[in-house]
């Protein structure tokens, strides 16, 4: 199984899906800056803290250095494209950023940084449980961020419907699927489908929590 976990085509596929995932949580801070009317810089700010929060929370917590996005500095440059054309093409198209147009950016990017999370973790030795939690951390930590820096309360615990359970959840099958010796793209790909697919499902169901009421 280690053996199958270094081949070359599963290291491209993830990096494939960390670029999916970068992309999309940089346009969910984009977007998320732009309610909050700030300026260029802070766009970009809020952009590079949604891309890279969750993941250099893992790197840390793993101990991989150099961090992933200064291994592979495209994703810096291609951010800063990424923020600049956003804003140029929604100013230019009207686009009004309501918190309903960064649901979908969010949701995919919390299924592609679950799923990337658990296959780092797995591929280094983690036990299930780290794997699991820290494809949790990936997804999650940096909307996190994103909305603390946009002065308001985390949407993955305000909001009430599952977030971080997702990702839980969707970490989850992807061990499952590796202990039964699935084929080499089903984890990844059933974490990321699952994970997505909870998320969509409680936003279009609204699906709640129990909430602490006093």
């Amino acid at each position: 199984m280690d053996q199958l976990l270094d081949a070359p085509w599963v290291h491209t596929l993830r990096f494939l899906l960390e670029v999916a995932a970068t992309v999309a949580f940089a346009l969910s801070g984009v977007i998320a800056a732009a309610r909050k009317r700030l300026d260029v810089v802070g766009v970009c700010v809020v952009a590079f803290v949604a891309a890279f929060g969750g993941g250099t929370l893992r790197d840390l917590l793993l101990d991989q250095r150099p961090f992933f996005w200064v291994r592979h500095t495209g994703f810096v440059w291609g951010i800063l494209a990424l923020c600049v054309g956003a804003m140029l093409f929604m100013r230019q198209r009207h686009f009004k950023p309501t918190e309903r147009a960064m649901l979908l950016p969010d949701a995919i990017g919390l299924g592609l940084f679950a799923a990337v999370g658990v296959d780092i973790a797995t591929a280094i030795g983690m036990p299930p449980i780290i794997s699991v939690m820290m494809g949790v951390t990936t997804g999650v930590f940096g909307g996190v961020l994103r909305d603390v820096l946009c002065n308001e309360v985390p949407q993955a615990f305000s909001d009430h419907r599952p977030y971080a359970l997702c990702a839980f959840a969707g970490g989850w099958a992807d061990v499952a699927l590796r202990q039964v010796q699935a084929p080499d793209w089903a984890p990844l790909a059933v974490c990321v489908l699952l994970t997505a697919g909870l998320r969509g499902l409680a936003l279009w169901r609204n699906w709640e929590l129990p909430a602490w009421r006093v």
